[in-house]
C-alpha cells in the first residue's frame, strides 16, 4: 500500500465479501476468510462488499492461486479532487489484476463510519477506527474495467478496446468524461475525448476524437457504462497501451489495454520450377513480405525421393537485411544455393514462421530432371531431314 507525498510500501490485505459462486461449484471447495481471535491494529485489512455495485468476473479471483496464476493488488490512499475526507473515513484506490486471464478493475473505496467506543481499535499507521474483527470496513463507490486487457487486430482492419465503469445507485454525478490516450515508444497523445450526461438522450454528449475513425457509443455509455472505444482502418502506428479514463464528479479511475497490430506474411519462390543443372548451382530465393511485426525466422528444408520427412538444409543460405514499407510492415529474403548434384524429385522448401500466423507457412517447389540438350535435338533433327532429302533426290 502506498500513499501521500513520501512513497512507502506497506503489505496490506484486501478482503472480498460475496463473491459470487459459480452454481455448479460447491463452497467447500473453497477457503473463506477467518480473522484473528485478537484484533492486531497494525494489520492493514480492507474489507468490502463486491455486490454493489458488482465487480464483474470478480469469480475469477477464487481460484487464481490454485491454477497458479498471480492475482496483483495494489491499494493506496486516494484524495478525491477538491474535496476534504470527513473525520474517520477514507478513501482508497485499489487496482486489482490477474495473470494469464482477462480481468483487470480499478476500485475506488470508501471507508464506513464506524460507532466508536472504549473497546473500539485504531489502525496504528491510518489513524481508522477499525471494526470488531480488526478490519476497515468499505464500500466500492466507483470502479472502472476491462473484460480484455491485450488484443492483437489485423493491419487496416476494424478493433474494439474494451472498457466501462459501474457505480453506485445513487450516481455520484450527472456528467460523465472519457478520455483514451494512446502511449507508445515514451510518447503519448489523445485519441479521444467525450462528455455526455447520465439523465439525458445520447444526444447530449460532446465528442472530441483527434484520432479519425475513433469512436464511442453515447448511448452505450448512459445505457450500460460501457465506454468501449473503436478504431478502424488501423495502421501500425495505432499499437500501444490505450489508458481509459473514465471521471465522475469528483472521482477518476482508469484501465490499460495493450494494442498489438500485426500483419501475416506473404511468401513466395524465386522460381515456380527449378530444372537441375549438373554442371553449376543455381540460385532460388524465398520473399517474405509485408508482415508486421518485425519477428520472422525463415529455414530452408529438403527432402529427397529416399526421404520421408523433411529435414533442416545444413546450409541456411543468406539473409538480406529487413526492409521497411511506408505503411510500416518489412520485407525479408533469403538466398539459396542449390548445389548441382542435387537429386532429382528433391522437394526444396522454404518455411516462415511470424506471430500473425497461427502455424508456420510454407512454399515448395520439386527439382525436375534436366532436358536434353536442345542444341544437339536440333543438329539431330537436321541430319535426319537431309538424309530424306538425299534419298528423294536419288
Amino acid at each position: 500500500m502506498g500513499g501521500g507525498t513520501s512513497f512507502t510500501r506497506t503489505p496490506a490485505t484486501l478482503i472480498l465479501r460475496d463473491v459470487p459462486v459459480p452454481s455448479d461449484e460447491s463452497l467447500e471447495t473453497l477457503t473463506p476468510f477467518v480473522p484473528t481471535s485478537i484484533p492486531d491494529p497494525d494489520a492493514i485489512l480492507l474489507e468490502v462488499k463486491v455486490s454493489s455495485p458488482e465487480i464483474p468476473n470478480a469469480h475469477l479471483l477464487l481460484h487464481a492461486d490454485c491454477n497458479e496464476q498471480e492475482a496483483m493488488c495494489e491499494m493506496s490512499r486516494y484524495a478525491p479532487h477538491g474535496s476534504q475526507e470527513s473525520p474517520g473515513s477514507a478513501y482508497f484506490m485499489v487496482s486489482l489484476e490477474v495473470d494469464g486471464v482477462e480481468f483487470g478493475t480499478s476500485l475506488i473505496l470508501q471507508t464506513l463510519v464506524v460507532e466508536k467506543d472504549q473497546s473500539t481499535l485504531i489502525q496504528s499507521k491510518l489513524g481508522l477506527p477499525l471494526s470488531r474483527s480488526g478490519t476497515l470496513l468499505s464500500e466500492v463507490i466507483f470502479l472502472v474495467y476491462s473484460h480484455i486487457k491485450s488484443v492483437n487486430a489485423p493491419l487496416r482492419g476494424d478493433v474494439i478496446l474494451n472498457c466501462g465503469f459501474k457505480q453506485q445507485e445513487m450516481p455520484l454525478a450527472q456528467e460523465v468524461a472519457v478520455e483514451w490516450r494512446l502511449q507508445h515508444g515514451g510518447k503519448g497523445w489523445k485519441v479521444l475525448e467525450i462528455k455526455t450526461r447520465l439523465d439525458e438522450a445520447a444526444g447530449s454528449a460532446v465528442v472530441h476524437a483527434e484520432r479519425i475513425g475513433s469512436s464511442v457509443d453515447a448511448s452505450q455509455i448512459v445505457g450500460e457504462g460501457n465506454v468501449s472505444v473503436i478504431l478502424t482502418k488501423l495502421k501500425v502506428l495505432d499499437e500501444g497501451n490505450y489508458i481509459c479514463t473514465v471521471s465522475i464528479g469528483l472521482f477518476h479511475a482508469q484501465q490499460v489495454i495493450q494494442l498489438q497490430v500485426i500483419q501475416p506474411p506473404h511468401v513466395s519462390l524465386s522460381e515456380e520450377k527449378l530444372v537441375l543443372n549438373t554442371k553449376s548451382s543455381q540460385m532460388l530465393s524465398c520473399y517474405c513480405a509485408n508482415y508486421y511485426p518485425l519477428d520472422a525466422q525463415m529455414e530452408w528444408l529438403s527432402r529427397s525421393p529416399a526421404d520421408e520427412e523433411p529435414t533442416l538444409l545444413p546450409d541456411q543460405g543468406s539473409l538480406s537485411s529487413h526492409r521497411q514499407h511506408g505503411d510500416g510492415t518489412y520485407s525479408l529474403s533469403s538466398h539459396l544455393s542449390v548445389a548441382s548434384d542435387v537429386s532429382p524429385g528433391t522437394v526444396i522448401t522454404c518455411r516462415v514462421s511470424h506471430p500473425a500466423l497461427q502455424a508456420p507457412l510454407s512454399v515448395s517447389l520439386v527439382v525436375e530432371s534436366p532436358e536434353p540438350g536442345s542444341y544437339w535435338w536440333v543438329l539431330g533433327f537436321l541430319v535426319v531431314t537431309l538424309l530424306f532429302i538425299y534419298q528423294v533426290m536419288s
